[in-house]
């Protein structure tokens, strides 16, 4: 009972793999919620966890020879998950902040390298002898590994750089885009799931140095601790992952997937505007006052006026040049600035102006306020009333 099994090192790999397992039997059986969303995450955990298996299998010393005794195909197959976990972390943001997201053939092309290093992969080792794999495996060491191998590694872990650089440049899009179609943004925060990303990113980048350091070390002769920096990425993975299960679990549900059809970049068509329907839309704002909604959303307008929401956001980019997110503001600070002039309110607090008008978050508030009246409301208020 006394014999050191692993070492600390297996052990953050070992539980890596514990517990990305774990939470994929989670998602996978998770009746509620967003059913697409919850399955590319649990794929994506799935390939996070044989990622460290492919690590304990080639490198750990137990696992290496019980893994030679049952089949030296389970050699560097998990390490097919090296092509796939970056497209599915991307996969599942957008799906994420998509309400509308469906995959489309653009999407197949993220999954051209995994199919074809399954290919050279399939011929180099899969179809070999038994007896060359094995004769392969016992001598194998970094040293010896052949170029073409060490450039196909670099590859790799350049094409995951990129696929976490696009997970930044969706969620900066989705921030932008947000406004166009709800008029409250201050519940969504994305903090987290930004300090998440560039946590994988950095994970990543730092496999390309790994990479470069293995060619720079066994081709050109300049050492450099390769070893160090790949046993720092499985630590940081673990937290990663952690994090990631964390956030999932806990701050998903806060996301309001938007419809990726109703942004300006995706509306090809410029349809002209019907003078009618923005009377329309005008009329309705003054009389019905929807803005006193602290939810509501563009679909939400659209519905109430029977427009289509593709119109509503055309004619409120084009006409009131505003996105939804200033259009609505600004009613509301129409409707404060009202409160504020109004007897009955000289004693009532900030809050109660801010929640009358329709908004729920003071920040937005404060800020909409100074942006069109040069004034806080507190001093609108005082130079109101002197």
């Amino acid at each position: 009972m006394k014999a050191v099994l692993f070492n600390i090192h297996d052990l953050v790999l070992l539980f890596t793999v514990f517990q990305c397992l774990l939470f994929a039997l989670f998602l996978v059986t998770l009746k509620r919620g967003k059913r697409k969303t919850h399955l590319l995450l649990a794929a994506f955990l799935l390939s996070q966890a044989a990622i460290p298996l492919d690590n304990l299998i080639n490198f750990g010393e137990m696992f290496r020879s019980t893994a030679l005794s049952f089949s030296p195909n389970l050699f560097y197959s998990f390490g097919l998950a090296y092509w796939v976990e970056a497209p599915l972390l991307l996969f599942y943001i957008r799906s994420l902040i998509y309400k509308d997201y469906q995959f489309r053939r653009y999407d197949l092309l993220f999954l051209l390298p995994f199919v074809a290093y399954s290919i050279y992969f399939a011929n180099t080792w899969w179809l070999e002898e038994e007896l060359v794999k094995i004769a392969a495996l016992q001598g194998d060491t970094i040293a010896n590994t052949p170029f073409e191998e060490r450039a196909i590694h670099f590859f790799r872990e350049a094409f995951r750089v990129a696929c976490g650089v696009l997970c930044l440049i969706e969620l900066n899009n989705y921030q932008k885009q947000l406004k166009q179609q709800v008029a409250e943004t201050e519940s969504v925060d994305l903090t987290w799931l930004k300090a998440m990303v560039v946590g994988f990113l950095i994970v990543r980048v730092v496999a390309v140095l790994t990479a470069l350091a293995i060619i720079s070390a066994y081709e050109l002769g300049v050492y450099i601790d390769h070893e160090f920096l790949g046993l720092s990425s499985n630590y940081a993975v673990l937290l990663m992952i952690s994090g990631l299960i964390f956030f999932s679990a806990g701050y998903s549900t806060i996301f309001r997937g938007i419809d990726s059809k109703l942004t300006p970049a995706a509306t090809k068509e410029k349809p002209k505007i019907d003078l009618r329907q923005v009377d329309k839309i005008t009329r309705y704002m003054r009389l019905n006052k929807p803005y006193l909604n602290h939810l509501l959303t563009l679909e939400n307008l659209a519905n109430q006026l029977d427009i289509p929401p593709r119109v509503l956001s055309h004619i409120i980019n084009h006409h009131f040049n505003k996105n939804f997110f200033e259009f609505i503001n600004h009613y509301r600070i129409e409707e404060s600035k009202l409160l504020l002039e109004s007897e009955s309110n000289r004693r009532a607090t900030m809050l109660d102006i801010m929640d009358s008008a329709g908004f729920n978050s003071k920040a937005t508030f404060n800020t909409f306020f100074k942006k069109l009246t040069e004034k806080t409301p507190t001093q609108y208020r005082k130079d109101y009333w002197e």
